[in-house]
């Protein structure tokens, strides 16, 4: 399992990973697209969009590898801002590989983009 190095371990101040310590021994969690709701509550919110941020600044555009990313927190944003980059993919491999859509996350979370509106 690739680890990424400078990739932040989780939200300061909270308990919300965003990367594991080392592979499950069970079996590797599966990636699956969760429904994100308009009621969800912002420290949620906030998580997803930190998560979102570091993913940009790690890897931009490019095509990356699950490796140590958590799976709770990729599957937020699995289906939407975060897709599979490669065919066949399989959602319970460390070594697939994730590329971050960038007009869907520029849509879901422009202020990271620095294009959100003016209030």
């Amino acid at each position: 399992m690739l680890k990424h190095r400078g990739f932040p371990g989780r939200l300061p101040g909270t308990d919300f990973q965003f990367t594991i310590r080392r592979a499950n021994p069970k079996g590797v969690t599966p990636l699956v697209a969760r429904e994100r709701y308009r009621d969800r509550k912002p420290i949620d919110r906030r998580a997803d969009k930190e998560f979102l941020r570091a993913i940009w600044e790690c890897f931009g555009d490019q095509p990356f590898e699950r490796g140590n990313l958590d799976a709770g927190r990729l599957s937020w944003l699995f289906g939407r801002e975060v897709k599979p980059a490669q065919e066949p993919f399989d959602p319970e491999s460390y070594e697939a590989l994730l590329v971050l859509d960038v007009e869907s996350a520029r849509a879901s979370f422009p202020e990271i983009f620095g294009d959100e509106a003016p209030r």
